[in-house]
């Protein structure tokens, strides 16, 4: 079973053992979080999709803790001036763990 997940503008396809980095979440590591915008959760039944999310679905995830992301060079350069100008950043991320995927309603119960 997988879901496609929310978080703060960005999307995320998941499965019950992945691990995936997410923006800095202001979380202990080893603590449960719970993604609650699930837009679409699929699998050997079909597939459920939300309007626009999928109501009681959520996907419970253990935070491992912080990470850096790969560092970017950011390099300015004008011709004929002699300016340069080298800087770098590295994104700060939270590891999640996900621990388990929670259907919401039936199918057949979204008909009705």
């Amino acid at each position: 079973m997988y879901a496609i997940v929310q978080d703060r503008g960005r999307q995320y396809r998941v499965e019950a053992g992945q691990t995936i980095d997410v923006d800095l979440l202001d979380a202990e590591p080893g603590s449960i979080i719970d993604l609650g915008e699930v837009l679409l959760i699929g699998g050997d039944e079909g597939v459920q999709v939300g309007a626009p999310l999928v109501k009681g679905a959520r996907v419970r995830a253990e935070v491992i803790g912080p990470q850096k992301g790969e560092k970017i060079i950011v390099f300015r350069y004008r011709n004929k001036t002699r300016y340069r100008r080298r800087t770098g950043h590295r994104q700060k991320y939270t590891r999640l763990a996900i621990r388990e995927i929670v259907a919401g309603q039936q199918r057949d119960e979204q008909k009705k």
